[in-house]
Parts: structure tokens; sequence; C-alpha cells
């Protein structure tokens, strides 16, 4: 399992992830910005319909409670996109964290591996030195 995940952290490019985190989270932003500025349109009442309820009356009532309806379908659809707009916002940032630590943790675990290398090598050393002695 551990060969797995290894093998998929050796396949992505890093580098070009750190550099483009930046990018994302700056478009998220730009995202953001745009969608939460906007309010949503305010459903308008219909106006009372007079008293001759002929077919005519009766089509337009009609029609402007579909308006109305459409006005708060359109109402929630706005609600929803600026929900969804503050979670992308929210997930680049916490992206572009978790891509600033694992850069971190990366360069800590190079240097680790390095100095493992160099304590291998002296051990070696000391156990040929001790062997030639």
């Amino acid at each position: 399992m551990a060969i797995g995940w290894l093998s998929v952290l050796r396949s992505v490019p890093w580098a070009e992830v750190v550099s483009n985190a930046p990018k994302v989270a700056s478009g998220a932003k730009k995202l953001w910005s745009a969608v939460g500025a906007k309010t949503p349109p305010a459903p308008q009442a219909p106006e009372p319909a007079p008293v001759d309820f002929s077919s005519e009356v009766q089509t337009l009532l009609a029609l402007q409670s579909r308006i109305a309806e459409l006005e708060a379908a359109g109402t929630e659809m706005h609600n929803q996109m600026v929900a969804s707009s503050a979670l992308v916002k929210a997930l680049a940032e916490q992206n572009t964290q978790l891509i600033l630590r694992t850069d971190t943790l990366r360069k800590r675990l190079t240097w680790v591996a390095g100095l493992l290398g160099v304590t291998a090598l002296l051990a070696a050393g000391g156990l040929v030195l001790r062997f030639v002695s």
C-alpha cells in the first residue's frame, strides 16, 4: 500500500504544483470577489388583479405567478453559487497551505536522507578502520 502512494507522490510534478498554487488561490479569490459582490435580484410582488376574472386576466395571473417562481429559483441559484464560490475559495487556500507544507516536508526529507547517507558512510568507514587495525 505504501509503495503505491510513494509511486503516486513521485509522479507528481511538485515544482509545477508549488509554482501554480498561488495562481489557483488568486483565481479562487477573483471568483469569490466576482460572485460575492453581486447581490441577487429582489423578487417583485405581482400587482393585484382586477375583479373581472376573464381569461386574459387569468393568463396574466398565471404568468405573474410563473415569473415570481422563476425569480425565486434565480435567487436560490445565486445563493448556491455564492456558497459554492466560498467553498472553492476555502479549498484553494487550504490547497495552497497543503502544497507549501508538503514542499517543506520534501525539503526536510531530502536533508534527512543526505544526513543519513553521511552517517552511513561514516559508520562504514569506522567498521573498515576497525577491521583493518
